[in-house]
C-alpha cells in the first residue's frame, strides 16, 4: 500500500465508470501567509487590522471552497450555505454585500473542523495544527502550542483503541533537538519569527500532552507520524523507555518539493546534533523527550553518516498490513534515484 499523497477510491455513476482521485491537503502556512498564528501577539496583530484580517479570511474561504471541502464534505455544511448566500448577494448589482463578506470571516476565523479523519486501516488523521493554538498567557510573544487543550484531548479519543494509526501532522512532532534548541533561544530573546519557532516542544503544556498520549496505555501499539514544514528529509524510530508492550513510532519527514535548507549549514546542525545529544549526552534530560529513545534512520545516500537529507522532493511510504512502514523513500525532485531510508542496524545510534 502506497500511501502519503492521497488515495484512489473508484465510484460508478450511471452508466460509465470513472476514478475518483481524492487528494488530502492540511492548511499549511504558505496557503495562508508565513508564520501564521505563530504566537499570541501575532494574531492580535493580524486580526486586530481589517485588512490583514480580510486576507487571511479570504485566503480560508479558497481553501475551504478548493480543497478542505473535499476533505471532509460532511462538516461544511453550514459554511457552504453562508458562502452561497454570500455569493447571491451580487445577483442585483454585480457587487458583493461587505457586511455578509466581513459576518462570513468571522465565521471561518471561528470555525474549528478543519481537521479529519479517514476511515482507512491503519486509520489516518489529519491536525489541524495552525487555527486551533494552545496560546501563551504568560507572554503573548512566545509561541503557542500546535493544538490546544481541547484539540489534543480530541486526538487522544480518536485514537483510543486502535491498533495502528496514521498521524499527518504539518511540523515533525520528534524533531532535531539541537534545531529546537537554537529556536528555544530566539524565542527566549524576543525573536521567535526570526527562527520559525513552531515545533511541537516550544510550548510546555502541549508537549507534555502529546507525549502523554503517546504514553497511554489504550492508545495504539503503532504510530506513524508524516511531516513536513521543515526543509530537510529524516526518519526517527522512537520507543518507550522501561515500558513493556510500549508503543513504536516512527517520526517520518519529507523536504518540500521546491525548498531546501543551506547546505553547509544543515551538514553543520546534524553533525553538531549528533556530538551534543549523543546517548550519553546530559543534554538529553534537559529535553521533553528524555523518557523516550529517539533513534534516527541514516539514508541510503549519506556520504558521511548524515541523519538529515536535504534534498527537495516528495515523501513515499510502504505500508505492511500491520501499519508499520515497511519500506520509506524520498523522491527527490532534481531526478535523482530516491533515497531510501533503511531500517536501522543494532549499531544505530540514538540522537
Amino acid at each position: 500500500m502506497d500511501l502519503y499523497g492521497g488515495y484512489q477510491k473508484p465510484r460508478v455513476f450511471g452508466p460509465r465508470g470513472d476514478v475518483h482521485t481524492s487528494v488530502h491537503i492540511d492548511c499549511f502556512c504558505h496557503d495562508i501567509t508565513d508564520d501564521w498564528n505563530l504566537s499570541a501577539q501575532w494574531e492580535e496583530t493580524a486580526y486586530g487590522h481589517p485588512f490583514s484580517k480580510r486576507i487571511i479570511g479570504n485566503a480560508l474561504l479558497g481553501y475551504l471552497l478548493c480543497q478542505g471541502w473535499g476533505n471532509n464534505p460532511d462538516a461544511f455544511t453550514r459554511l457552504l450555505e453562508h458562502c452561497q448566500a454570500f455569493s447571491h448577494s451580487a445577483d442585483a448589482d454585480d457587487y458583493l454585500d461587505t457586511p455578509l463578506q466581513d459576518a462570513l470571516i468571522n465565521e471561518v476565523l471561528r470555525f474549528q473542523g478543519w481537521q479529519f479523519v479517514l476511515p482507512s486501516s491503519p486509520a489516518l488523521l489529519v491536525l489541524d495544527t495552525r487555527t486551533r493554538r494552545w496560546r501563551s498567557e504568560s507572554n503573548f510573544n512566545k509561541p503557542s502550542g500546535l493544538l490546544d487543550w481541547e484539540a489534543l484531548s480530541e486526538l487522544q479519543q480518536a485514537l483510543l483503541d486502535h491498533p495502528s494509526a496514521i498521524i499527518v501532522s504539518p511540523a515533525p512532532i520528534f524533531g532535531v533537538k539541537l534545531i529546537e534548541s537554537v529556536q528555544r533561544v530566539f524565542s527566549w530573546l524576543g525573536y521567535p519569527l526570526l527562527v520559525d519557532a513552531e515545533n511541537w516542544m516550544a510550548h510546555r503544556g502541549a508537549a507534555q500532552v502529546i507525549l502523554n498520549i503517546f504514553r497511554h496505555s489504550r492508545t495504539p501499539g503503532h504510530y506513524v507520524i508524516l511531516s513536513g514544514d521543515v526543509h530537510y528529509s529524516f526518519v526517527y524510530e522512537v520507543l518507550i523507555r522501561h515500558r513493556q508492550r510500549a508503543p513504536h513510532l516512527w517520526q517520518i519527514t519529507s523536504s518540500g518539493i521546491k525548498n531546501q535548507f543551506p547546505k553547509r549549514l544543515l551538514d553543520t546542525f546534524d553533525r553538531l546534533n549528533r556530538w551534543l545529544y549523543s546517548p550519553r549526552s546530559p543534554l538529553n534530560w534537559f529535553t521533553k523527550r528524555r523518557q523516550m529513545q529517539v533513534i534516527p534512520r541514516t539514508p541510503a545516500h549519506s556520504k558521511a553518516g548524515e541523519r538529515l537529507w536535504n534534498s527537495a522532493g516528495l515523501g513515499q511510504v510502504f505500508f505492511n498490513e500491520q501499519g508499520q512502514p515497511a519500506r520509506i523513500f524520498q523522491l527527490n525532485a532534481d531526478g535523482s534515484e530516491a533515497t531510501e531510508f533503511p531500517p536501522r542496524q543494532a549499531d544505530c545510534k540514538e540522537v
